[in-house]
């Protein structure tokens, strides 16, 4: 159960990103009073959990509804973790974890910005939708194990709304060196267990030793 739960907090602190979610949101709210700012914080952090506990708790079905086995969803997920572990350690930057230009130009003119692109993508984005249901499926029904990963999730937006609420602080702090430098180590170890995904993936779909 403990080795559930910290591969499942080492997956989604890679996949969400609390510090470059703070970092994004000191941004888009700079304007806003404090008060603004803590509503737009919990709000994102609402619908964000929402979305991610869909995807926990119906993922499953989603795979059997499409005829996807867990074998394809380890290696395919492994495969999309993999770019994201190599995007966070070469401080480079697809989508699958930030905003695109073009969806930072819209927030830049929306003024509710809680939904769109707090929640999604910046929160609840491609790679922790898929780290979440890679989790819960590499679970295989155990109760128990199902909680923990659910309970780190919850643990995770957890810091993801506290780094919001503290953005400011944060990005003084560590300044944009600092954060670069954490998010290229957790980019390191989100590659390496995105490694272990597709080569479990591998292992369980027979591919070695069908021959």
């Amino acid at each position: 159960m403990l080795d559930t739960a910290i591969l499942a907090f080492t997956t989604l602190f890679a996949t969400i990103g609390p510090l470059d979610v703070a970092a994004m949101f000191a941004v888009l709210t700079a304007k806003d009073t404090p008060k603004m700012r803590r509503r737009t914080a919990y709000r994102s952090t609402m619908v964000a959990t929402i979305i991610l506990l869909l995807f926990a708790l119906l993922g499953e079905l989603m795979l059997r509804s499409l005829g996807m086995s867990l074998a394809a969803l380890q290696i395919g997920g492994g495969i999309l973790l993999l770019l994201i572990g190599i995007e966070m350690a070469f401080a480079i930057s697809s989508g699958a974890t930030s905003t695109t230009d073009e969806e930072t130009q819209e927030a830049a003119t929306r003024q509710d910005i809680a939904i769109f692109p707090l929640a999604t993508p910046l929160i609840a984005g491609p790679g922790a939708m898929g780290a979440v249901i890679l989790l819960m499926a590499d679970t295989e029904g155990v109760l128990l194990l199902q909680v923990s990963v659910v309970s780190t999730l919850l643990l995770m937006l957890l810091l993801t709304l506290v780094s919001m609420l503290l953005a400011t602080h944060i990005s003084r702090l560590l300044g944009v060196t600092g954060m670069h430098v954490i998010s290229r180590v957790m980019g390191v170890l989100l590659t390496a267990l995105a490694v272990q995904f597709i080569l479990d993936g591998i292992t369980r779909s027979g591919l070695l030793g069908s021959g």
